[in-house]
């Protein structure tokens, strides 16, 4: 069975290069030129690697790495990208890409990176396990089963827009999330959830995670800004 990659890249001629060359290396490639297109096919198929353009039409590879990391923490991502300032490369690696690769690139240094992380996907990674899990205070959240539990003990099932928010705002612990990001992200473009709908979430981690939901240590509301977690 081959090896599937996905390449996410909206240069025509960029894009055929790099499919011909991990045909030639006996990987099965599925391509995009958008990063919404990208999204339906990575929930759509499985793949063992994913190369990621960041400056694309639509939605850039950035959003489009933060979206997979909420659902998905253990498929590598590969940054291919002209940007290549030191900022870029934390930002990228920031919201859980693998490895950031700039242009114009080497042709055998990106196949050894492609080999080396389609390795890491068959067996799997000892960082891609601890993610799944969160620990704060007494409470803990494991995002592969979407339960918690709170400072009550018990286990909490956690609904999956629940569960996306909440790593959202624990990926980005000590930063204010702005309301856009949040619609962009935990919820795409499709639905546009009211602000009272994502303080009823806030409100409902503050039951579930909080000693005392009226003088909160984790979970924060900025008024007219967005919401905060502080481990």
């Amino acid at each position: 069975m081959l090896n599937r990659i996905l390449v996410v890249e909206d240069e025509k001629s960029l894009l055929d290069a790099i499919r011909m060359n991990l045909e030639m290396e006996d990987y099965e490639v599925v391509s995009a030129t958008n990063g919404i297109d990208a999204l339906k096919i990575f929930k759509e198929q499985r793949f063992n690697l994913i190369i990621l353009d960041v400056m694309m039409p639509e939605m850039d590879g950035f959003q489009v790495c933060e979206k997979i990391r909420l659902s998905d923490s253990e498929t590598p991502i590969l940054f291919l990208t002209a940007k290549d300032t030191h900022e870029d490369k934390v930002m990228g690696l920031k919201l859980g890409a693998d490895d950031y690769l700039t242009k114009p690139f080497n042709l055998e240094e990106l196949l050894l990176r492609v080999k080396i992380l389609v390795k890491h996907s068959l067996k799997g990674t000892g960082k891609d396990k601890k993610s799944a899990t969160v620990e704060f205070g007494n409470c803990m959240v494991d995002f592969k089963t979407f339960t918690a539990k709170g400072t009550s003990g018990k286990k909490i099932q956690l609904t999956q827009k629940e569960a996306a928010l909440l790593k959202l705002l624990i990926d980005r612990k000590n930063q204010v999330v702005s309301r856009q990001h949040i619609l962009q992200t935990a919820w795409g473009y499709d639905v546009t959830p009211s602000t009272r709908t994502i303080d009823n979430f806030i409100l409902a981690f503050r039951r579930y995670f909080e000693k005392d939901s009226r003088n909160p240590k984790h979970f924060f509301s900025i008024r007219g800004v967005g919401y905060k977690f502080v481990e």
